[in-house]
């Protein structure tokens, strides 16, 4: 019985592809090895461009985990850990490159419903990272990768600045329908002031969000958010 399932196994064509991608790629895979084992990094430029580097040659194979289960001592859990920590820098690295460019534009209402609706998806994420970090962090370390965390930092002032920039637009709509209700009054510029007031509200809640997730504003925040304040509590509507 042994002998046939080994004569079968033998002839099939799959373990025959995999046999031949032993044979072809031993040289690079033996090479990887030592590249994998011994690779350590502080820099996550350096770690984009390293497993790149091997995921080219790893593409090439017809089947990865059987071809390197022949390589005794092939080092898979640390290549799993390079990748987790290549995924998790990508998707962190996406969230900050998608908060630094930022269009903020009227319309107000679209914006910071679409800002809301980012923020919401995306704190759930950073806020579980955030709990698992120092474990996350002892992973990679044990592999020799250490992970730049900074970049979470980095993701919480672009979410301050974006915040900072929707108070600004708030602001500014606000006065703007002021001056036109001084000019002409009527139900129209009375229903637009009404609207520019909902939306510094909204703006408000938004800021003290971020203000509460980023554990802190910088000036410009700071003096934006007591400039809405001042102008909510001064709003008819709201006394």
């Amino acid at each position: 019985m042994a002998d046939a399932l080994a004569e079968m196994t033998k002839r099939s064509a799959y373990f025959q592809q995999i046999e031949e991608d032993v044979q072809k790629h031993r040289q690079v895979i033996m090479e990887m090895k030592v590249a994998i084992s011994s690779f350590q990094t502080k820099d996550m430029d350096e770690l984009i461009k390293f497993q790149k580097h091997v995921e080219r040659h790893l593409e090439k194979l017809s089947d990865e985990t059987q071809v390197l289960a022949r390589f005794e001592d092939f080092p898979t859990k640390k290549l799993e850990t390079l990748r987790m920590a290549l995924a998790l820098h990508l998707k962190l690295k996406g969230i900050a490159t998608d908060l630094k460019n930022w269009k903020v534009a009227p319309p107000l209402g679209q914006l910071l419903h679409k800002i809301d609706s980012y923020f919401n998806k995306i704190k759930r994420e950073l806020d579980a990272l955030e709990r698992t970090k120092d474990e996350e962090s002892k992973r990679f370390q044990i592999h020799n990768i250490h992970f730049d965390f900074n970049i979470l930092v980095q993701i919480k002032e672009s979410l301050v600045d974006v915040s900072s920039s929707c108070m600004e637009l708030a602001l500014k709509e606000r006065r703007q329908a002021k001056a036109a209700a001084n000019a002409e009054i009527g139900s129209k510029t009375e229903g637009t002031t009404k609207a520019c007031a909902k939306m510094l509200w909204k703006a408000f809640q938004l800021a003290f969000r971020v203000y509460s997730f980023a554990g802190g504003q910088d000036d410009r925040a700071d003096r934006l958010t007591k400039e809405l304040a001042q102008e909510i509590e001064n709003d008819p509507e709201q006394k």
